[in-house]
């Protein structure tokens, strides 16, 4: 299994932490505010601990579960720290009325990541197309976007530990359209579908 560390202590770094232990990973929680990240690597038990803010991470693949005006400025605030990591950006950067993106450009949160990463550091795009309801019981398809492909490969084994399925869209300029399935997603949660409660995915027909 893979060591992993979570940048962050809300409710995805709670979920996808706690697939994590139970997939068997090796998990350290890092936030600012330190007695939240005690107490969510607390509540995780099976081992997982938390470091120091700032501090190199322990964990070969580092997630940031931030909101997305905040990973940016965390790769640059950790810096070389991040050197030789798989950095996993799951973050949705909608605009205001929740049907199109802040940054208005064919770029990503992953892509600008990856400008300031230090070198050796993979940026993957993950997760962002999954409400986390259905990430905590169900077993969705987890789409990623990267240019390396150890990194990728990485990120895949981490998702395949979760007991999900990963789906590799391309290269990390793909992240952009994964930004605008995220938008795709919260539009049929609204409208067509009704409701959270669902996933996207692929269906393959056989025959």
């Amino acid at each position: 299994m893979g060591s992993i560390t979570i940048l962050g202590t809300g409710n995805m770094a709670r979920t996808i932490g706690t697939l994590a232990v139970a997939g068997g990973n090796t998990v350290e929680v890092m936030g600012r505010d330190q007695s939240k990240a005690d107490d969510l690597a607390e509540g995780l038990g099976r081992g997982a601990t938390a470091g120091k803010w700032g501090a190199v991470p322990t964990g070969d693949i580092v997630i940031t579960a931030l909101l997305y005006d905040g990973v940016v400025p965390v790769v640059v605030e950790y810096g070389d720290a991040l050197a030789g990591k798989v950095i996993v950006d799951i973050s949705n950067p909608f605009n205001a009325t929740f049907d199109g993106l802040s940054h208005g450009e064919e770029t990503s949160i992953a892509q600008e990541a990856a400008k300031v990463a230090p070198a050796g550091a993979g940026v993957v795009k993950a997760f962002n197309t999954i409400f986390r309801g259905v990430l905590e019981k169900g077993r969705p398809d987890v789409f990623i976007a990267g240019d390396g492909g150890q990194a990728k490969a990485s990120v895949a084994a981490f998702v395949e530990s979760l007991g999900l399925r990963p789906l590799d869209v391309g290269g990390l300029t793909m992240a952009h359209w994964l930004e605008g399935l995220g938008v795709v997603t919260v539009g049929l949660a609204g409208t067509g579908v009704g409701h959270g409660d669902f996933a996207l995915g692929v269906v393959e027909v056989t025959g």
